[in-house]
Protein backbone atom coordinates (compact mmCIF):
# COMPACT_ATOMS: atom_id res chain seq x y z
CA UNK A 1 0.00 0.00 0.00
CA UNK A 2 2.83 2.40 0.75
CA UNK A 3 4.35 1.93 -2.71
CA UNK A 4 1.03 2.78 -4.37
CA UNK A 5 0.66 5.87 -2.21
CA UNK A 6 4.17 7.01 -3.16
CA UNK A 7 3.51 6.45 -6.87
CA UNK A 8 0.20 8.36 -6.72
CA UNK A 9 1.88 11.21 -4.83
CA UNK A 10 4.60 11.47 -7.47
CA UNK A 11 1.96 11.51 -10.22
CA UNK A 12 0.10 14.25 -8.32
CA UNK A 13 3.26 16.37 -8.06
CA UNK A 14 3.97 15.95 -11.78
CA UNK A 15 0.35 16.88 -12.53
CA UNK A 16 0.63 20.04 -10.39
CA UNK A 17 3.76 21.12 -12.23
CA UNK A 18 2.09 20.36 -15.56
CA UNK A 19 -1.04 22.36 -14.72
CA UNK A 20 1.11 25.32 -13.74
CA UNK A 21 3.07 25.16 -17.00
CA UNK A 22 -0.05 24.76 -19.17
CA UNK A 23 -1.82 27.69 -17.49
CA UNK A 24 1.21 29.93 -17.95
CA UNK A 25 1.31 29.05 -21.66
CA UNK A 26 -2.28 30.21 -22.23
CA UNK A 27 -3.19 33.66 -23.45
CA UNK A 28 -4.97 36.07 -21.17
CA UNK A 29 -8.70 36.57 -21.62
CA UNK A 30 -8.12 40.30 -22.14
CA UNK A 31 -6.92 39.49 -25.65
CA UNK A 32 -10.58 38.81 -26.48
CA UNK A 33 -11.78 42.39 -25.93
CA UNK A 34 -12.47 42.66 -29.65
CA UNK A 35 -15.89 41.16 -28.90
CA UNK A 36 -17.19 44.64 -28.18
CA UNK A 37 -16.51 45.81 -31.73
CA UNK A 38 -17.55 42.55 -33.35
CA UNK A 39 -14.04 41.40 -34.19
CA UNK A 40 -14.63 37.98 -32.62
CA UNK A 41 -16.01 36.57 -35.87
CA UNK A 42 -12.60 35.93 -37.33
CA UNK A 43 -11.16 32.67 -38.58
CA UNK A 44 -9.45 32.04 -35.23
CA UNK A 45 -12.64 32.83 -33.32
CA UNK A 46 -14.63 30.26 -35.29
CA UNK A 47 -11.96 27.53 -35.13
CA UNK A 48 -10.76 28.03 -31.57
CA UNK A 49 -11.23 24.35 -30.71
CA UNK A 50 -8.65 23.36 -33.32
CA UNK A 51 -6.14 26.06 -32.42
CA UNK A 52 -3.30 25.85 -29.94
CA UNK A 53 -5.35 27.80 -27.39
CA UNK A 54 -8.25 25.35 -27.66
CA UNK A 55 -5.89 22.42 -27.22
CA UNK A 56 -4.32 24.02 -24.14
CA UNK A 57 -7.77 24.52 -22.62
CA UNK A 58 -8.67 20.85 -23.16
CA UNK A 59 -5.38 19.71 -21.63
CA UNK A 60 -5.97 22.04 -18.65
CA UNK A 61 -9.40 20.52 -18.01
CA UNK A 62 -8.06 16.97 -18.26
CA UNK A 63 -5.18 17.70 -15.90
CA UNK A 64 -7.51 19.41 -13.42
CA UNK A 65 -9.76 16.34 -13.36
CA UNK A 66 -6.71 14.12 -12.76
CA UNK A 67 -5.63 16.47 -9.96
CA UNK A 68 -8.99 16.31 -8.18
CA UNK A 69 -9.30 12.54 -8.53
CA UNK A 70 -5.78 11.92 -7.23
CA UNK A 71 -6.31 14.37 -4.36
CA UNK A 72 -9.53 12.61 -3.39
CA UNK A 73 -7.95 9.14 -3.57
CA UNK A 74 -4.91 10.20 -1.54
CA UNK A 75 -7.07 11.83 1.14
CA UNK A 76 -9.17 8.73 1.88
CA UNK A 77 -8.89 7.36 5.38
CA UNK A 78 -7.96 3.78 4.43
CA UNK A 79 -4.44 4.91 3.45
CA UNK A 80 -3.52 5.57 7.10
Amino acid sequence: MDALKIVLTIILIIDCIGITAIILMQEGKQAGLGVISGAAETYWGKNKGRSMEGTLEKITVAMAVIFFVLSLVLSLKFWS
